[in-house]
């Protein structure tokens, strides 16, 4: 138990880690008024850009320290299913890395833009759409089925998690923070540009929660 609770632990930094990183990278006061999905960068400073890399290339792979934390929780109901979570969980962070790995260099690019003839900037972020943002569509995907293997998982019961906690599979979570960014603006430009960390930091939160308390009862 004290190795998949330091698993746990780590999984919780790389949500801090990369999350600093990601709201670095992405955060503006303009973030949620953009018509352009490149146009936000213009108020990223090169700085941010820099220190936001940095630090999801950092944070990242701790992410996967964290999913088998999650495998080892689950694994005793269904050694199967617990391995599809943890291979799915390995893919979203294997392609969330390629996608977030690329926002320092596009930044960069929008920030040239005036420097470079109209075309060949259009043509940079349009190739950059088809290759590097549609990343994004497939981590949906993946998380999508991530978050139905777990939930089976823990009804199936015999993890070491609580049934309720299906609820707090990530595709619902995601779904959550972004109902409540729309709703509430002023909380959503903060919340936004960060969704999946903080989505994974509730997640590991709320095991780490569940896994301490069965110690407490062993």
């Amino acid at each position: 138990m004290q190795l998949t609770k330091s698993l746990g632990y780590i999984g919780l930094v790389a949500s801090l880690f990369v999350g600093v990183g990601e709201f670095y990278l992405h955060y503006s006061p303009e973030v949620l008024n953009s018509t352009n999905q490149f146009e936000f960068f213009d108020y990223v400073s090169d700085e941010h850009l820099r220190a936001g890399h940095f630090l999801v290339i950092i944070g990242l792979p701790l992410y996967f320290a964290g999913y088998i934390h999650i495998y080892r929780m689950l694994r005793s109901g269904n050694e199967t299913l617990a391995r599809i979570v943890l291979a799915l969980g390995f893919v979203a962070f294997t392609v969330g890395g390629i996608w977030i790995g690329s926002r320092g260099f596009i930044g960069s690019i929008v920030h040239l833009k005036n420097e470079m003839p109209a075309q060949t900037y259009l043509n940079l972020t349009q190739n950059y759409d088809s290759l590097l943002e549609i990343l994004v569509q497939i981590l949906r995907g993946v998380i999508t089925l991530l978050s139905v293997a777990f939930s089976i998982t823990i009804l199936k019961g015999g993890t070491f998690y609580k049934k309720w906690m299906a609820l707090f599979n990530p595709i619902i979570i995601l779904i959550l923070l972004v109902l409540t960014g729309k709703l509430f603006p002023e909380a959503g430009k903060y919340i936004l540009p960060v969704l999946m960390n903080i989505t994974h930091f509730i997640i590991f939160s709320i095991s780490l929660f569940q896994l301490n308390k069965l110690k407490h009862h062993a």
